[in-house]
């Protein structure tokens, strides 16, 4: 059996219940080396064989598990944050599917929330924005044309991007040509949840200057939206004394 893991942001304790569960159980982890928390697998047994599959190629990650199922042996696949952003599973459940090998899955919390807890950050207030867009810049791998960034931001919503820290100077160009205003509140996060934190409450036309400043080249995300400094902005209906809802009845307002 397969368990594709999500290890969670970066904080050890941060990983689930269950995500810790199947590390203790497992007889063989393929670890994410250059984004996951090694301090996690001190978790794993002590005959326990660890691979760090940021040397290795899909076709040897795949070679692990079809050789620790043929022992009869359970492998457990620990991706960074939740595996079904930007973790790459995909292409390996195919093949596992070809092969007749069993898996599952198990969430993990996403950095994109670890970021939202470093800034203490809603992503959705009520009349400013009610969407979250993920997704990252184009760089040496392609996105589709219709999911480019001037596309997304003429929505004006909230926006998470990921792999995109290198490519600032082109994200910040794509923002403003799609129409976020150049002094649009943004963040970049450096490791979120990790002990070398660091946050940076900037603007879309101060994100590559600010980067540069800090020394941020790689693993941080960038968020941008009026959300990050919010003006007005509606309080929740759910919790309005007039408001009806399934389980409380609204009360009128005594003039």
């Amino acid at each position: 059996m397969i368990h594709f893991v999500g290890a969670g942001p970066g904080a050890e304790d941060l990983i689930t219940v269950r995500g810790r569960r199947r590390i203790r159980e497992a007889d063989v982890i393929i670890y994410a080396g250059s984004l996951v928390n090694p301090a996690l697998l001190k978790e794993a047994k002590k005959d326990c064989r660890i691979y760090n599959s940021a040397t290795m190629t899909l076709e040897e990650v795949l070679g692990v598990m079809k050789a620790a199922e043929a022992e009869g042996k359970t492998t457990v696949r620990l991706h960074t944050g939740d595996p079904s952003l930007y973790g790459a599973v995909r292409e390996q459940m195919d093949i596992l599917d070809e092969e007749g090998i069993a898996y599952d899955s198990c969430p993990g919390v996403s950095s994109f929330c670890g970021a939202a807890a470093a800034l203490n950050l809603e992503y959705t207030l009520p009349q400013v924005s009610q969407s979250v867009i993920i997704t990252r810049t184009e760089g040496r791998t392609a996105v589709p044309e219709k999911e480019n960034i001037r596309e997304f931001a003429a929505h004006q919503a909230t926006m998470v991007l990921f792999l995109s820290t290198g490519l600032l100077e082109k994200l910040t160009r794509e923002l403003i040509d799609g129409g976020y205003a150049p002094k649009t509140p943004a963040a970049i996060v450096y490791k979120a949840t990790w002990p070398e934190e660091k946050k940076i409450l900037c603007t879309i036309d101060t994100l590559e200057e600010m980067a540069q400043a800090h020394g941020i080249t790689k693993t941080a995300l960038i968020i941008v939206g009026e959300v990050l400094a919010p003006g007005y902005y509606e309080k929740s209906r759910l919790y309005d004394a007039t408001f009806t809802t399934e389980y409380r009845k609204g009360k009128t307002h005594e003039t």
